[in-house]
């Protein structure tokens, strides 16, 4: 029973997800672990989303950390379950995105497999996303083909969101290709919003958001952006939508309270999604909800508000728990790496055909 680790560290930057699976016709979690991020460690990580001084070396460095702590949390885990590095046939690890321009033939996740190898003693598949974006395609998302091995259902026609730092879909319809796109900010400007406002890393619940009031010019304005007006395949990331991009618009309007702005975002988001998945799957019977977002209760209402005819629940409700799906599905990645399986979708990225993604560092 082949076993594979799978490692996610998402645009949230708020620490690494860990997943032990085992993979035979199915895909069963057997095991997981979280580390928080450091707080320096995530300073150096966002600086490397924008231009600066001494890039490069910057990143060399930022990358080690990174993969110094990916190595702790996968040899705990291993520990945990009493697992030999030799029984895992390889780590899936997708690395820290620091740019994502696909539109300049580019996407960067930093993340030295070579050292992740070496510390931890198992083969590593990394770098998934550059292979599609070789073949013209965005490169993101990567997970609507993991999701639908994993949630899709005989006659069923159904959505998978992933709520992370950027919000994505899956579209799975029975005897179709699986289709998915971003939709925009999930939660990156919620959290950076929070960060500035009250030093919170995140809003828990969505309990700030609920305190406030939506405000329609502000929301209006942002929903402007040329990003929303588009179809699928498109991909976004912090290049576009950040701190900066919202002071922009803020400067352009009357003063706000700061609740108020966070519960215009937290509806910006939850419109984006709606509108998104409205425009290209009329028909979703359910949306299952997973990533960070799935606990930010007050978004959940606003969805299954927003979309009454469909029902609105977290993937847990499937039996896969919410918080592990995406490093899950780079356990998978692995997996279809080393098996030589296609695992991009070309009705998702725009690329020119399936590719097996993934470059091989050997223990």
């Amino acid at each position: 029973m082949p076993l594979y680790l799978g490692v996610m560290s998402g645009t949230s930057l708020d620490g690494l997800d860990i997943a032990l699976i085992e993979q035979e016709h199915n895909t069963r979690l057997l095991g997981t672990r979280y580390l928080p991020m450091p707080d320096e460690l995530r300073s150096s990580l966002l600086s490397l989303c924008a231009s600066g001084p001494d890039e490069l070396a910057r990143a060399a460095i930022a990358e080690q950390q990174w993969v110094a702590l990916a190595a702790q949390g996968i040899n705990e885990l291993l520990l945990q379950h009493d697992l030999p590095a030799h029984s895992v046939r390889a780590i899936g690890s997708h690395g820290q995105t620091v740019r994502h321009e696909p539109a300049r033939g580019f996407s960067i996740q930093i993340g030295n497999s070579a050292l992740l190898a070496e510390l931890t003693g198992i083969s590593v598949v990394s770098d998934f996303r550059r292979r599609d974006v070789a073949a013209g395609g965005q490169g993101a998302p990567l997970v609507p083909a993991f999701h639908q091995a994993l949630f899709a259902s005989e006659g069923s026609t159904r959505a998978i969101l992933n709520i992370g730092g950027f919000s994505n879909l899956s579209l799975i319809e029975p005897e179709q290709p699986v289709h998915g796109f971003d939709c925009g900010p999930g939660n990156v400007l919620l959290d950076a919003w929070i960060q500035r406002h009250q030093g919170l890393t995140y809003d828990q619940g969505g309990q700030w958001a609920a305190s406030g009031q939506t405000q329609a010019q502000l929301l209006q304005a942002l929903l402007s952006d040329a990003y929303f007006q588009t179809q699928g395949p498109k991909s976004t990331g912090r290049e576009l939508f950040n701190l900066a991009w919202l002071d922009q618009h803020l400067q352009r309007l009357p003063a706000f309270a700061a609740a108020d702005v966070q519960a215009t975002l937290l509806e910006l988001t939850a419109i984006s999604i709606t509108d998104a998945l409205k425009a290209a799957q009329q028909d979703t019977e359910r949306l299952l909800v997973c990533g960070g977002g799935a606990h930010n209760h007050t978004l959940m209402h606003r969805l299954a508000q927003l979309l009454p005819n469909s029902q609105v629940s977290s993937t847990d409700a499937h039996g896969v728990p919410a918080d592990w799906v995406e490093a899950m599905a780079f356990a998978w990645l692995a997996h279809c790496c080393l098996e030589g399986i296609p695992a991009n979708r070309p009705s998702v990225t725009g690329a020119r055909g399936l590719r097996v993604l993934g470059a091989i560092y050997p223990a």
